[in-house]
């Protein structure tokens, strides 16, 4: 029977075409040379119809004698369960994953039922799951050809292809990879060596003609020039339009390409027509950058194109407009935010996407900015004709996220007053206490009796502190507390010291709660929630437009069964959250979803939306609380679990 480490090297031997060393069976299965070498002689006994042949200075290599024989020996490893299971693929999403690799990476038709054998399930599952293939593949101008007796197979421009490939063919794994480990994984037409030998050419050249891609860049030119070379071999070329093509022939990046290609071509006997020299150039293109960011004003001017320059204002504008953030000024951001505009263009223009390893870390941790980023992709296109992905617009979310934390660090300490009845010794005590307490994170601006109360100015002050009720309506909040502080009264003023005073509390109403819902597709659950929204008075007939709007952008599912929808602009003249829970998860883009939060905040207002996702931040961060909130059986209950844990 075979054990985990022999599935591994089985895996590896059937997918490699040249010999593998023991040192590099070894480091795959995290043993020594020497188990390894034992292990391949175990695997040797137990194989039917194929050997393993040990070739002296070059390391062993699966050699089939007998076709049938082997074939036959996998299927029972498989239905035996002897193979390693991560190889099948058991929820929705690892399936349609599964899918489009498979169908991308075959020459020819795939059979339906053979596929389905693979997988251990129905043809009425994958049928499903081929509805979710087909929308993706859609996006990438991709169809599924389907012939009777055939079977299936993708066709569309070799250069969406291509691209698709890079997507979905290295999927991204939240442990950094060495890209060449990610190739070696999923791409095993490539030998180590070669891939080494790759690498090394792209890295020299880049260096010797002084082009400085950041490291995701030059990953990502490494795997498509990978996917080329199994592209080639297979007989498919990338076409590119002639004007292009000779527009692209003018480029500096357009010589190094052919450099790097020359080098390729030898190294794996391959020969790259010019239109593949011109896919590489446009990677180049897509990547050259300024090192510069500590520019003035007129020198930014100098170094950006006027119409990057110019739309990047606009872009700042918009945020600031939308989310009062304040960091229109923040010069380290209009350079960072143009710079990376600047080689974007290239890729708008040629259609090419990018892969951004980082895209679930940043909508998961950072959807007010993933927000922003949006808005930035919306000026884009309104601006420039562009439209981007959300690869790409996580990209510019990184650095409006920069600017943010940049300013936080630039924040001094909140400020506030203290008002006290009982004496200048009081009051005293009330500031030593409170300094000592908190220590630069709050400043005690001053101390003032009641009724002097009307003469302090308020302008710098964050919120008042004071021993006596305060019945007066004033401009900032004011907490409260014994003189001699208690322990509840320190945590009400940690409150407002280390986060703002917006609470979930207010936005929770129990007749905008739906639970138990029986709906199976993300379209219905929208449809659903936008009409009883509409029948509520709460918002207009456009509502359901503007969410489907913002979900075509980017789906709004953030992982642990959540999802957060919301418009891609204001609508309501009052914020507000709808909460829909469903008696079974349904796909919503690339996640499975259950719980479903649908927001949308009051047009024209800035109303802390940074807490207001920092607490439904909390919320999708805690597994145990989504399924709690999904097994509430009355609106009320589900109400105080929410607001118990806000």
């Amino acid at each position: 029977m075979l054990n985990s480490r022999m599935t591994i090297l089985l895996r590896e031997l059937m997918a490699a075409d040249t010999a593998l060393t023991s040192q590099y069976l070894a480091s795959i299965t995290d043993v020594s040379s020497r188990t390894a070498r034992e292990d391949i002689k175990q695997l040797e006994d137990l194989i039917e119809g194929a050997h393993i042949e040990s070739i002296r200075a070059k390391g062993y290599k699966l050699t089939i004698h007998d076709n049938q024989s082997f074939r036959n020996y996998i299927k029972r490893a498989y239905q035996e369960k002897q193979l390693d299971d991560a190889v099948i693929p058991n929820s929705p999403e690892e399936r349609v994953r599964y899918l489009i690799k498979r169908l991308l990476l075959e020459d020819s038709y795939v059979k339906l039922e053979d596929i389905c054998e693979e997988m251990h399930i129905s043809k009425s599952t994958i049928q499903n799951d081929l509805k979710h293939v087909k929308q993706i593949l859609k996006k990438y101008e991709i169809v599924m050809d389907k012939r009777p007796n055939y079977g299936l197979k993708v066709k569309g421009s070799e250069f969406k292809l291509r691209f698709c490939m890079s997507e979905y063919v290295f999927e991204r794994d939240k442990k950094v990879k060495a890209p060449k480990r990610i190739l070696l994984d999923q791409l095993p037409f490539l030998t180590e060596a070669q891939l080494s030998k790759i690498w090394t050419i792209i890295i020299e050249e880049i260096k010797e003609n002084d082009i400085t891609p950041s490291d995701i860049a030059i990953n990502n030119l490494f795997i498509h020039l990978a996917i080329a070379c199994k592209r080639i071999k297979s007989g498919n070329h990338v076409s590119i339009y002639k004007i292009n093509l000779d527009e692209i022939l003018n480029q500096r990046e357009y010589a190094v390409a052919d450099r790097i290609v020359t080098k390729v071509e030898e190294c794996l006997q391959l020969t790259f027509p010019h239109e593949e020299v011109a896919y590489i150039a446009i990677h180049l293109m897509g990547t050259k950058t300024i090192s510069q960011t500590n520019l003035q004003e007129e020198e930014i001017r100098e170094v950006l194109d006027d119409d990057i320059y110019q739309v990047t204002l606009s872009i700042l504008n918009r945020i600031e407009e939308k989310f009062d953030l304040n960091i229109r000024n923040d010069r380290e951001l209009i350079v960072g935010l143009a710079l990376h505009l600047k080689p974007s263009i290239n890729r708008f223009k040629y259609g090419m996407n990018i892969r951004n390893p980082m895209i679930d870390d940043i909508k998961f941790n950072y959807p007010l900015v993933f927000e922003a980023g949006i808005v930035a992709g919306i000026v884009l296109e309104e601006e420039m004709g562009v439209s981007i992905d959300e690869n790409e617009i996580g990209y510019l979310a990184l650095h409006i996220g920069a600017a943010i934390e940049r300013g936080k660090m630039r924040q001094g300490p909140k400020r506030c007053l203290v008002v006290c009845a009982s004496g200048y010794g009081s009051a005293q005590l009330l500031k030593y206490k409170l300094q000592s307490e908190f220590d630069s994170k709050l400043e005690v601006a001053a101390t003032t009796e009641y009724y002097k109360l009307q003469q302090c100015s308020l302008a710098d002050i964050d919120f008042i502190v004071s021993s006596i009720p305060i019945p007066d309506l004033l401009p900032i909040p004011a907490i409260e507390v014994n003189t001699i502080l208690a322990e509840k009264d320190l945590e009400k003023i940690e409150t407002m010291v280390f986060k703002n005073s917006t609470r979930l509390f207010d936005y929770v109403k129990e007749n905008l709660i739906f639970l138990e819902q029986s709906f199976s597709t993300k379209e219905e659950v929208l449809t659903f929630t936008c009409k009883e929204l509409e029948h509520k008075g709460l918002v207009g007939h456009r509502f359901l437009e503007s969410v489907e709007e913002r979900e075509a952008v980017a789906p709004t599912s953030f992982g642990n069964l959540v999802a957060i929808p919301h418009p891609i602009t204001p609508q309501s003249n009052q914020t507000f959250l709808s909460f829909c829970t469903l008696k079974k998860p349904i796909q919503w883009g690339d996640k499975r979803v259950q719980f479903i939060c649908l927001l949308s905040v009051k047009k024209g207002s800035t109303e802390d939306l940074q807490s207001m996702y920092e607490m439904l931040g909390e919320i999708i961060d805690d597994v145990s609380l989504v399924q709690e909130l999904i097994k509430s059986k009355s609106r009320y209950d589900f109400a105080q679990l929410l607001v118990s844990k806000s």
